[in-house]
């Protein structure tokens, strides 16, 4: 799976997309708020862990996620 944090601008919020091995979009969701997203993937119980990783991350870096 790979994460791509996106720098929002004016009144859109930073986001954070979740795409597979074939870049298919997963999940799409606001960095302040990703608790349904996290759990409809099966991984609301790596949230606090994929929080990490997202807050740490730079804005347009593709970043393989390995969980």
């Amino acid at each position: 799976m790979y994460i791509i944090k996106v720098k929002g601008i004016a009144k859109i919020p930073d986001y954070v997309q979740l795409r597979d091995e074939k870049f298919t979009l997963l999940a799409y969701f606001r960095v302040d708020r990703p608790d349904k997203s996290l759990e409809k993937l099966g991984f609301g119980d790596k949230q606090a862990q994929i929080m990490n990783i997202i807050n740490e991350l730079p804005f347009g870096q593709v970043t393989k996620l390995d969980i």
